[in-house]
């Protein structure tokens, strides 16, 4: 072997070395806001293991669940600016960079999951994607957050006149104000951390947010009624820096889609079975759950769907909606 051949073979030995302990692994820090029980948290440690071990531990994802590196909306900015690689935004944050995610939360729109699903995985993502890397984001995958449904301390809802005067928080999103104030109810505005206490200490009646977000932060413990509205659908996307996508590799960044759409179909199919149980767990943690009509809630909702044409702009919100009835019964 000559000379120049024996130091290329010293520095390719070398540098595996290296990516086998560490030393020149690129890191991508992951952040999100479901607590550590959650299947997102899990969902997100499935993704770092596969991403490691098909790159050969040249590429790592560390997780920081639970908002530890700050509230959602402080987590995408930092996306955006590149100072964290990755999050997993609601289509209710994203909305306030790109309007065309504000149509997502139109309430009562969607059949079920899988109609959902057809939808922001095939026409809305061909459609957003481009527009998202130009706010600094590539939209790698749609994951998973659920049907969202009402809970409160007042008295059971049967039907939309039992919404009628609640005290209801939602998150900031303009949507599900919109949806709650329609089916008659009062919207205080309260940030997640502090749920629980005004919950239970009367400030507001009660809250929306899918099963599982009633399951695993307990918000039973202080709310005792439960109606399956699922009023409105939103999920988790998986977004990256444009910068921190840069630094990857062509077949890195194939690793990175392929491992972040497992991941998310992961999280849909165990949320899925997770919800079809939850509703017997919440009984049996004391709750009273009914089943009301969701057509009856529906045919409220022309002043929240002119809110929102408004809030998106109407060719948009008319190019999801024809988006969302072309995938219909599919």
């Amino acid at each position: 072997m000559g000379i120049k051949r024996l130091f290329v073979a010293m520095g390719a030995v070398l540098v595996t070395g290296l990516v086998a302990n560490g030393a020149h692994a690129l890191e991508l820090k992951l952040g999100h806001y479901a607590p550590a029980s959650h299947p997102g948290q899990q969902a997100a440690l499935m993704f770092a293991d596969a991403v490691k071990a098909r790159t050969g531990g040249a590429v790592t994802v560390k997780v920081y669940p639970a908002q530890q590196l700050g509230s959602p909306p402080e987590m995408l900015e930092q996306n955006i600016q590149g100072t964290l690689d990755m999050s997993l935004p609601t289509q209710g944050q994203l909305d306030k960079y790109d309007k065309a995610f504000a149509a997502v939360l139109t309430p009562f729109v969607y059949d079920d999951y899988k109609h959902a699903w057809r939808v922001l995985d095939g026409p809305f993502l061909d459609w957003v994607a481009p527009r998202l890397e130009k706010q600094g984001l590539v939209f790698l995958s749609n994951w998973e957050w659920g049907f969202r449904n009402v809970t409160n301390g007042r008295h059971p809802i049967n039907t939309p006149a039992d919404m009628k005067g609640l005290k209801m928080r939602t998150p900031p999103e303009l949507q599900l104000q919109a949806a709650m104030e329609a089916a008659g109810a009062i919207v205080t505005k309260i940030s997640f951390k502090e749920l629980p206490l005004s919950l239970k200490q009367g400030v507001v009646d009660g809250q929306e947010n899918p099963l599982s977000v009633i399951y695993h932060f307990k918000l039973y413990e202080v709310q005792p009624y439960l109606a399956i509205t699922q009023h409105v659908y939103n999920s988790m996307v998986h977004v990256m820096s444009t910068k921190a996508w840069a630094k990857l590799t062509p077949e890195q960044q194939a690793i990175v889609r392929e491992e972040s759409a497992k991941a998310g179909q992961w999280m849909r199919d165990e949320l899925a079975k997770e919800e079809a149980g939850l509703v017997e767990k919440l009984k049996e943690k004391g709750m009273q759950v009914t089943m009301p009509d969701r057509a009856a809630f529906r045919a409220l909702m022309d002043p929240a769907y002119k809110r929102i044409a408004e809030y998106a702009g109407p060719d948009t919100f008319d190019r999801f909606m024809k988006m969302v009835e072309a995938e219909r019964g599919k």
